[in-house]
């Protein structure tokens, strides 16, 4: 309603604007607008929505894992010797290469022995001649024509060539040298015609058909060291090969200065590629059990705890959990499971970091060690197993 004022006179004009037709079309508008927006706002986050994540998942293991000690060993022949003269005389002949295999009893060098040989011929002869006095007096005793004393001492005559004899050929067996054991030989360090003197050194000979390890052990492990306890050893220098042994025997002392017990173990070397002398690294392998394993690559560290995305199947579509889990031993690759996962289950190795609990993934590869990964993280196909 409006006022107007005339002169003195006061006229009062009634009039109405009717705005309620007019905030009725307003509204209708805003709404509209609001229905909109929102529409098109819910249809924006639907078309944004992510799509299935491609992953690979692998399956929980069960597996026999051990508790490992750690340690390092020197490698040495289950037998060894140096090979060396009893006497000192020159070389006469050589029966052996660098690096030949030999067998126990085979002739290595002849050392000169000619003037032994002379004298066994001469022994060999006084043998004889007394040999025939002792049976000359023996007819005569027949007829008691010779005397007890005389006879006794024929016989003693007899022993004393026949030890001569003996005598002699162990001179001659000291200048045939033969290998001790089976084995293979080392470089040789001496010529035909060189003279050797006692204890020069002639060759080595190592038996390593079989290996004795040896290595320390801090002494807080010393009531787990028992004869029989498995072992692994590997060497830089022979790649990733794996010798298995076991402990053979435990010193009786532990050394006072490093705290630490000296201990022996046994490799078989069966292709002959480990070398006396060589360093190797020692897994002693204590506790060991059945438990459940997974890749490392499928854990997510947060904090202390670790946490796996677990494949999850419902209708035919799947997707993944987030699941909390207590780890174990590791080893390289792969880790122990505690808790938190059953034998049943397969969890995200790849692909896992970019998951939340829920989300619906595809499943490109089952890793059960068939399958070529790099290939299908690179989109090639490939001949392993396949969801």
């Amino acid at each position: 309603m409006f006022i107007t004022k005339t002169d003195n006179n006061v006229h009062t004009s009634k009039c109405y604007f009717y705005l309620t037709p007019f905030i009725h079309t307003v509204f209708k508008i805003v709404l509209v607008l609001w229905v909109t927006i929102n529409t098109t706002i819910v249809f924006a986050k639907n078309s944004n929505k992510d799509p299935a994540q491609h992953v690979i998942v692998a399956p929980v293991r069960s597996v026999e894992i051990s508790d490992r000690i750690e340690a390092l060993g020197t490698a040495r022949a289950i037998e060894a010797v140096s090979i060396t003269s009893n006497v000192s005389e020159k070389i006469k002949e050589i029966h052996f290469e660098d690096g030949q295999s030999v067998n126990a009893r085979d002739i290595l060098v002849v050392l000169e022995e000619s003037e032994e040989q002379a004298d066994l011929e001469q022994a060999i002869a006084v043998r004889g001649q007394r040999q025939l006095a002792l049976k000359r007096l023996l007819r005569l005793d027949k007829s008691q024509l010779v005397s007890i004393d005389e006879l006794d001492r024929a016989r003693l005559e007899v022993q004393q060539a026949k030890a001569n004899i003996s005598a002699i050929q162990a001179r001659i067996n000291d200048r045939i040298i033969r290998a001790p054991f089976s084995g293979v030989v080392g470089l040789r360090q001496i010529s035909v015609g060189a003279l050797v003197e006692i204890g020069t050194l002639i060759t080595t000979l190592d038996d390593t058909r079989f290996i004795k390890l040896d290595f320390s052990v801090p002494a807080i492990f010393l009531t787990e060291l028992k004869t029989g306890l498995k072992i692994r050893a590997r060497a830089a220098a022979l790649g990733e090969k794996v010798y298995l042994g076991e402990i053979k025997s435990v010193n009786s002392r532990v050394d006072s200065v490093t705290r630490s017990v000296q201990v022996r173990a046994l490799l078989p070397n069966t292709d002959a590629r480990i070398v006396p002398g060589m360093l190797m690294q020692v897994d002693l392998l204590r506790n060991t059990r059945m438990a459940l394993q997974i890749p490392e690559a499928a854990l997510l560290p947060l904090a202390k705890k670790h946490f796996v995305m677990v494949r999850i199947t419902k209708a035919g579509i799947d997707s993944v959990e987030k699941r909390a889990v207590m780890i174990g031993t590791r080893v390289p690759g792969y880790v122990e499971i505690i808790s938190g996962l059953s034998a049943t289950d397969q969890v995200v190795t790849h692909g896992n970091n970019k998951l939340k609990p829920g989300a619906p993934i595809k499943v490109l590869a089952v890793d059960d060690g068939s399958v070529d990964i790099e290939s299908i993280l690179k989109g090639k196909t490939t001949s392993g197993k396949t969801p």
